[in-house]
């Protein structure tokens, strides 16, 4: 994993020749060595065509290339940073939520009716995540941003995690998620917890939650 975590705002990631790593654009905070960082106009792996993709989904955040030979400080906006660990699995992220990660793991996206049918899209609007999300798939690490702390939730076979949409962070692992609802009587005269959607998240894996309520 080439990301140490410094403190809760700041990384170090260690990168070594004929390596590179992807950060958002002005994240880098300082380095050592000999160490490079170019915009990279594609926004990520994957080429023109995935890049084409990822602008029509609204995925497309401004990335830069990392290469060369040093240590390299990231942090952004004083946002609370989580580093996650992928073991050939896919981890699903807002783009914008992206600090850095390893050159190494696969990018795309996904539509989100694709898992949860309508209820999927539905929670694109809910959220304002949009209809699209960015996926991340191999062995590596990723460096994402959050309000406040951030926990790590199993999700286990039978045992769903609910989440508030809007301190839903990312999740990783073979899980399915949909948005779910909880409108009753109460909820209709007005006199409702404030609580009416949650994310359903089920299968195994696990969860991201941040410690607020506040969109990036």
């Amino acid at each position: 994993m080439p990301f140490r975590e410094i403190n809760s705002k700041m990384v170090e990631a260690t990168v070594l020749p004929g390596q590179k790593l992807f950060s958002q654009r002005g994240a880098m905070l300082a380095y050592r060595g000999e160490v490079s960082f170019t915009p990279n106009m594609q926004g990520g792996q994957g080429g023109l065509a995935s890049m084409i993709g990822r602008r029509v989904a609204g995925e497309a955040a401004p990335l830069m290339t990392v290469e060369g030979n040093g240590t390299v400080m990231f942090g952004h906006g004083g946002h609370h940073i989580q580093v996650i660990g992928l073991a050939g699995d896919t981890l699903y992220v807002e783009a914008d939520r992206l600090l850095a990660f390893d050159g190494t793991l696969q990018q795309g996206t996904m539509f989100m009716g694709s898992q949860g049918g309508v209820m999927g899209m539905v929670r694109g609007q809910v959220t304002g995540q949009g209809l699209f999300t960015t996926t991340l798939k191999g062995h590596g690490a990723v460096a994402v941003m959050a309000h406040g702390g951030v926990i790590e939730v199993p999700i286990t076979p039978g045992r769903p995690v609910h989440v508030d949409p809007q301190a839903y962070v990312a999740h990783h692992g073979d899980v399915r998620n949909k948005l779910s609802t909880a409108l009753g009587w109460r909820d209709m005269v007005g006199r409702g917890s404030g609580e009416a959607f949650q994310l359903e998240l089920s299968g195994n894996g696990a969860v991201y939650v941040q410690a607020s309520e506040e969109k990036l």
